[in-house]
């Protein structure tokens, strides 16, 4: 008798806050979890480029820096020979 007393006293406030809970969206569920990993992870990589991607622009930049270098040097020789 006593524990039902109890529980009927401070029930009222476990339930405000649990509806507090419910309503500012506390807690997430795995399917919205996943949803939100999904936006991030299409976020991610229209902002950012892999590792891959950035080694393969900066293989081409080398390559078109020593193809500069030799624009370069045949017009400091004078021209075309």
């Amino acid at each position: 008798m006593e524990f039902e007393k109890y529980i009927l006293k401070y029930l009222p406030i476990v339930l405000v806050c649990i509806a507090l809970l419910l309503q500012y969206h506390l807690f997430v569920t795995p399917e919205t979890l996943e949803v939100k990993h999904r936006e991030i992870l299409s976020d991610i990589a229209g902002t950012y480029s892999t590792k891959e991607q950035y080694n393969d622009l900066k293989g081409q930049l080398n390559i078109m820096q020593a193809k500069i270098d030799k624009i370069y040097d045949v017009i400091m020789e004078g021209g075309i020979k």
